[in-house]
């Protein structure tokens, strides 16, 4: 039987939609801080591919999630392409950065990067043969838009104000970071797929930061692109794409790209959505991470709401956003349990 997650991906209406959620493997759970603590710090867990593959287990066996998504992180294709790539405890990624041509030159071409993120497909391997049959195993990146705020600023921003600045002070430079970063992006998700992820996510986190024609230059065109060269590679393969925080811009960025599914934050509304996004296809989404903290009646209403505004159409149960470290676990087995109608 056709993996339910597959099946919403190719339109199907399902009476009970899959469930999974975005950084479903993380520190809310405490036997993923006992593996990040064997491997000693977050990039040796990414490159380490048995530690990797059992991160995304965890949730898989917990909660029976109906896919597994890749454990690794989107600053991988940077650091792959040669840029720095460190952690600072507490305060998270730093990046050394793009801001001249020189460092433009000074990184290496998109299908360069190989050698260096082959832990990674080897993951993929891994857990192509151990989950359940019944579960979907996705692959995943940055979108090159989020992934060149992160080259530019050495950093993660509040405004994306380092990305903005180089956009508009040398654009031919910015999109030529932008084309070098989407080129790898394709080798890195074609290689995925090769490796046995039977579909794979974009993530456009700070998506919602591009207004206008920027929007449709940066976020919308190297999706497409992207896309393209994906389902060319790899015919009828599935691709979720994630505009976060694009709003009225998510109408009809299912037909633009060429995506199989848009994954909605929870800025939206999932009524609004499902008379505006959902009418081109699979949605995902939406439920609001915060619940996942506080629990209770408004969790179990809240799940109800999101199952029936997208109940008349193809739907993937997820939430708005990743799920935070402060998560409870238990919480998360009510919302799971309250989709299933148990």
């Amino acid at each position: 039987m056709t993996k339910l997650l597959l099946r919403a991906l190719a339109g199907e209406t399902l009476p009970v939609p899959p469930i999974w959620m975005m950084r479903q493997a993380g520190r809310y759970l405490p036997e993923y801080r006992a593996t990040r603590a064997k491997a000693g710090d977050f990039l040796s867990l990414c490159y380490t591919p048995e530690l990797a593959a059992e991160v995304t287990l965890q949730p898989i066996r917990r909660f029976g999630f109906d896919a597994a998504i890749l454990f690794a992180d989107i600053l991988l294709v940077p650091q792959a392409l040669g840029a720095e790539l460190w952690f600072e405890a507490g305060e998270g990624p730093r990046l050394s950065t793009i801001r001249s041509r020189a460092d433009l030159e000074a990184l290496k071409p998109a299908d360069a990067i190989h050698d260096h993120l082959a832990p990674v497909y080897e993951t993929v391997r891994i857990l192509s043969h151990e989950l359940p049959r019944e579960t979907a195993l996705i692959g995943f990146a940055g979108a090159p838009w989020t992934v060149a705020t992160y080259m530019i600023a050495g950093r993660g921003t509040p405004d994306q104000g380092p990305a903005h600045a180089l956009m508009a002070e040398n654009r031919p430079l910015f999109e030529a970071l932008l084309d070098r970063i989407t080129e790898a992006t394709i080798e890195y998700l074609s290689q995925q797929v090769e490796a046995g992820a039977e579909c794979v996510k974009l993530f456009d986190s700070w998506a919602g930061s591009l207004k206008g024609d920027d929007f449709t230059r940066y976020a919308v065109a190297p999706t497409k692109r992207i896309i393209s060269e994906l389902k060319a590679r790899h015919p009828g393969l599935p691709v979720i794409a994630f505009p976060r925080e694009a709003g009225e811009a998510y109408i009809g960025f299912a037909k633009a790209t060429g995506a199989d599914c848009v994954a909605l934050d929870n800025s939206v509304s999932p009524e609004w959505a499902a008379q505006n996004v959902q009418k081109d296809g699979c949605v995902q989404g939406n439920l609001d991470p915060r619940l996942m903290v506080t629990g209770g009646e408004e969790l179990v209403r809240e799940t109800r709401r999101v199952v029936e505004a997208f109940r008349n159409g193809p739907h993937i149960f997820n939430l708005g956003h990743g799920i935070t470290p402060d998560a409870d676990p238990d919480n998360v087995q009510l919302m799971v349990d309250t989709v299933r109608g148990r």
